[in-house]
């Protein structure tokens, strides 16, 4: 090992002294850049031990979202240093120092930008551990995201002696008239705000407005993005959104079927009242209809029927779980209507024609 170290010290002496600081800083360079990606997992596999047997896993996913703004630090690091042990100027070394500082903010934000975003880590611990709904999370998170954007764009600049107080003082200066300007989308992220704070539907809820009818996919600062049946995308402004009626169809606590039974004319009462009694049983005996706002009533006579209302609520608010509770409701009245022998009215007239001795 000495004679390693006196054969290394000895071929360093043979090479001029700037070219040796030169190869001595190319080597820690390259140090850094092979061993960038090694160590950055090494440090996160470390602290996500540490941190794994607390009561949440939160820190672990914390350090999860700087996993690759760590690995260029690493290398960033790395050439820093080697730059440094470089003979340099004073004034070089004041610029690669601001070089070196800018770089660490813009990485720092670029983990926390990770941190919040929609579907990061922290936005599903943060969305099960305080019941936040699902619409709120894109919202805060691109305001949050917006908000690191602008400090690191604050910090960098100072960091580079740019006047931030004469920035915002132009900024308002300039203020009414960009009000002015962007009145509209400052409607719309105040309608936005307004949509947040009532909260009429949530991400995934079926709805109806004037202006559109899906399922809510997003919301932004400007507009709600739905998708319809037909699996268009409509995007509509939150303004507009905010001032319209809104039927949130998912948040129906149970669905409505009504219709009306015609029945022939040549239906005798009697079999009409058994047949009332006998639909009315069977809605309350069926297990997917509720027991209560039951109405089976004849109601009408019609010019070609004798109409009896049927209407019932069923438990299930979603399609296909009703089509099936109705599908089956409807098939045990046309068994009943047939056992009872009493025929289903459809449109006709008839026509009466007098008879007389036409040759007076």
């Amino acid at each position: 090992m000495e004679w390693l170290f006196s054969s290394y010290n000895y071929f360093m002496q043979l090479i001029p002294s700037n070219l040796r600081a030169g190869i001595i800083a190319l080597i820690i360079f390259i140090f850094f850049l092979l061993l960038g990606n090694i160590l950055s997992k090494y440090i996160i596999k470390v602290i996500s031990k540490l941190t794994s047997h607390g009561p949440s896993n939160l820190n672990n996913k914390i350090a999860q979202s700087f996993q690759k703004p760590l690995r260029y630090f690493i290398v960033i690091l790395g050439t820093y240093w080697a730059l440094k042990y470089l003979s340099l100027s004073a004034a070089q070394n004041i610029f690669i120092d601001k070089v070196f500082r800018s770089t660490i903010i813009i990485l720092i934000a670029w983990g926390f930008y990770e941190l919040v975003g929609i579907h990061s880590a922290i936005s599903d611990e943060f969305k099960a551990k305080f019941k936040i709904d699902d619409i709120l999370i894109p919202f805060f998170s691109k305001v949050i995201r917006f908000i690191i954007i602008a400090l690191a764009i604050v910090l960098f600049a100072s960091e580079w002696n740019y006047d931030i107080n004469g920035f915002i003082a132009g900024l308002g200066l300039g203020g009414l008239a960009f009000a002015f300007a962007a009145k509209d989308a400052l409607a719309n992220i105040f309608g936005g705000i307004v949509i947040i704070m009532e909260k009429p539907f949530s991400i995934g809820d079926w709805v109806s407005t004037p202006s559109v009818e899906g399922s809510v996919e997003s919301i932004s600062f400007r507009s709600t993005r739905f998708r319809t049946s037909s699996q268009a995308l409509v995007t509509v402004p939150n303004s507009t959104l905010a001032n319209e009626a809104i039927t949130n169809w998912s948040r129906m606590g149970k669905r409505r079927v009504s219709f009306y039974l015609g029945l022939n004319y040549a239906t005798p009462a009697e079999k009409i009242e058994s047949a009332v009694d006998k639909i009315t049983q069977l809605l309350t005996d069926n297990p997917g209809i509720l027991g209560d706002n039951i109405l089976v009533s004849f109601e009408n006579f019609k010019e070609s029927s004798l109409d009896i209302l049927v209407q019932y609520f069923t438990k299930t608010t979603d399609m296909a779980e009703n089509l099936k509770v109705r599908e089956e409701i409807n098939l045990k009245i046309m068994r009943l209507l047939q056992e009872e022998g009493i025929s289903i009215a459809f449109p006709s007239h008839s026509i009466y024609i007098e008879t007389g001795d036409i040759s007076k």
